[in-house]
């Protein structure tokens, strides 16, 4: 069995290099504050001692943590992972840890990673989502601290929402895939989240604004290059004359184009595709994959920005921020 070993302490650190653990105390808060010469030893001390430091003092004394909670529903999909570096972009500067968790799209387990995090105290909550249980909602109000939603700038927030409209989004990828041409547009949606059914929203208005029939294949299934590829194959049965798929990201979209060429059938010449979100692969492959292109980065960078503001005191100015899409026509339409 694991016997959990003593951590070495301030006054170890400070009985090590001369000085007074109060020396040591005012180094750890700002190294500055201590001439370059006695920096160096505390450091080297520090080093070899393999100090943790022990923020519980602080966290009982101060209620205050100097950790973020992060929500997102994956940690796989590459969405969340650049939102994630957008928020640490600021914190991390700022001195703020993030404490992430995953929740896999399920409200119940969103409720119990937001109680977790919040019995570590953290400082506030950035969420990926906008619908959340009875009892996330009591337990944020009372723990009065500041929350941002991600994700949709157009679903109620609790205080603040930064994000962009996915109904949008998608009716303005649909029009452009009909004024490619398109007329027999078959859209995949995978998950079906709430964000998923925005989407499926935007293009069926788009379709039916042009005297078009919406038709749409949905999977509870996560995302992926796969079940792109499945898709396609079902669609392929029950709409042999499709000319146009329109995915709800871009691992359906590259699984159905990959599909599309081992089956021998020309992207775009008979079939176009469009994704969403404008991941990086969407440009390297061949074709150029036609996306959406939403600001995963920029979003958390302006989350993480919105929350320290006001952590330091500042009030909400903008309980909504709507950042911008852009179309990325590609060379699959």
């Amino acid at each position: 069995m694991t016997t959990k070993k003593r951590r070495p302490t301030l006054q170890d650190v400070a009985e090590q290099v001369g000085v007074t653990k109060m020396t040591i105390s005012r180094f750890l808060k700002n190294p500055e504050l201590v001439s370059e010469q006695l920096h160096d030893k505390i450091k080297a001390a520090l080093d070899n001692l393999g100090y943790i430091p022990n923020r519980g003092p602080d966290i009982l004394s101060k209620s205050k943590s100097y950790a973020i909670g992060v929500l997102v529903p994956s940690l796989t999909n590459q969405v969340f992972s650049e939102v994630i570096r957008g928020i640490e972009s600021v914190t991390d500067p700022a001195g703020y840890q993030t404490m992430l968790a995953h929740y896999s799209y399920s409200l119940d387990a969103e409720e119990s990673r937001i109680a977790a995090l919040l019995s570590y105290n953290v400082d506030g909550l950035i969420l990926s989502d906008s619908f959340h249980t009875e009892r996330v909602r009591k337990m944020i109000k009372t723990a009065g601290i500041p929350v941002i939603e991600v994700m949709d700038s157009v679903s109620p927030a609790i205080e603040q929402a930064i994000g962009f409209d996915n109904e949008a989004a998608a009716f303005a990828m649909t029009e452009l895939m009909i004024e490619r041409g398109r007329t027999k547009i078959i859209y995949f949606a995978a998950r079906m989240d709430a964000r998923t059914r925005f989407k499926i929203r935007g293009y069926e208005q788009a379709m039916r604004k042009h005297g078009l029939a919406p038709f749409s294949l949905q999977t509870e299934e996560a995302s992926s290059f796969t079940r792109g590829a499945k898709l396609l194959d079902q669609a392929l049965a029950t709409q042999p004359d499709m000319d146009g798929i329109f995915c709800t990201n871009d691992d359906l979209a590259i699984g159905a184009l990959f599909a599309c060429q081992r089956r021998g059938i020309s992207v775009p010449n008979q079939i176009g595709i469009a994704g969403f979100h404008g991941h990086d692969i969407s440009s390297a492959i061949v074709p150029k994959l036609a996306t959406v292109v939403t600001p995963r980065e920029r979003m958390g960078q302006m989350a993480a920005e919105q929350l320290l503001a006001r952590l330091s005191g500042q009030p909400i100015v903008d309980r909504v921020i709507s950042l911008p899409f852009t179309l990325e026509p590609g060379e699959s339409l």
